[in-house]
């Protein structure tokens, strides 16, 4: 969904087991979602200092990286934007419209100027000027508004998997994806439903 996307797409997570497994939420926006969030998903907050929010955007599929200056507002920012982000997506995932605060938290972060590609002396993708925090939310505000309102806006998911809340968009062709990942929910579907199958046997 993103035209910043960098290969492979998507960030490494860590389970409560402790495995490790990568997860592609398929945007820039739903990327932010795993740092935290609403209610009980403030256990998993990593947003707590500018340099977290710095690591993310390293962590992102901004390519290159922004080299950012970001204040403590910026952070506090941040979460805001991704507790309204993940109250709009799951809203979506449901088929039910965003709450009106969460789309005016989402669309005060696009108002604002975002990250400016420009070429770099080399011809590559570089960034203009001296980006911040905010310049950064900007774009995954914007990155939000392009996905909420696209093609891929009734694919938003939350994944399948028993006790994983990880949200994502659907970009495969058949349009058939339901886990967060196969390493990780993928795999333990086909684990129990092998486990099942063989005490039906016995």
């Amino acid at each position: 969904m993103s035209v910043y996307a960098s290969a492979p797409a998507g960030l490494v997570l860590r389970a409560s087991s402790g495995v490790s497994f990568r997860f592609d939420p398929g945007a820039l926006c739903l990327e932010l979602l795993p740092t935290g969030g609403p209610g009980p998903l403030a256990r998993w907050e990593v947003l707590r200092a500018p340099a977290d929010l710095v690591a993310w955007a390293e962590s992102s599929r901004l390519d290159p990286t922004p080299r950012l200056t970001v204040s403590p507002q910026d952070v506090a920012a941040a979460r805001r934007l991704r507790d309204a982000l993940w109250r709009a997506a799951t809203a979506l995932a449901g088929g039910l419209p965003p709450a009106p605060g969460d789309l005016a938290e989402v669309n005060a972060a696009a108002a604002r100027p975002s990250l400016v590609p420009a070429l770099a002396p080399d011809g590559t993708l570089a960034w203009a000027g001296d980006p911040d925090g905010r310049a950064l939310l900007s774009t995954v505000a914007r990155d939000a508004v392009r996905l909420f309102t696209g093609p891929h806006a009734g694919r938003v998911r939350e994944c399948a998997g028993e006790n994983c809340a990880l949200v994502f968009v659907d970009t495969s062709r058949p349009g058939r994806r339901r886990w967060c990942s196969m390493e990780r929910c993928g795999n333990r579907h086909k684990v129990r439903a092998l486990r099942a199958r063989r005490s039906e046997e016995g």
